[in-house]
């Protein structure tokens, strides 16, 4: 499930990803960005992925279109975690999701908002 987070503002979205994500998630997630950009050239995202399980596989193709249709949109990606394979996970953020990606620990997660509203 994601969970919209109410610091979310302007042209950041940020989103708490809980349990297991499935192909509605992305549903969601598609329609909240898209509405984002018909108001913005580019938005910024963070993800706080401290209660993430998992994606079912029938999530995968929404989540690799979820990136091949928004790459160039999202302009900053912030990947909050607290477990080692989240900061790899970062890895995939510049190639497939955003220009720009970066791993904060839980404890830095109001750097992570700073980060976001920082101009480029």
């Amino acid at each position: 499930m994601l969970k919209k987070m109410e610091q979310s503002a302007g042209d950041i979205l940020g989103y708490k990803v809980m349990g297991t994500i499935d192909k509605s998630d992305y549903e969601s997630l598609d329609a909240e960005v898209q509405s984002l950009l018909d108001q913005n050239d580019q938005i910024k995202m963070l993800l706080d992925m401290t209660e993430f399980k998992g994606e079912k596989a029938s999530a995968w193709g929404k989540d690799l279109n979820f990136g091949k249709r928004f790459h160039k949109k999202i302009a900053k990606m912030a990947i909050v975690g607290d477990k080692e394979w989240e900061k790899w996970l970062t890895k995939l953020v510049d190639p497939f999701y955003a220009e720009e990606g970066k791993y904060f620990p839980v404890e830095d997660s109001a750097k992570a908002w700073a980060w976001l509203g920082e101009e480029s």
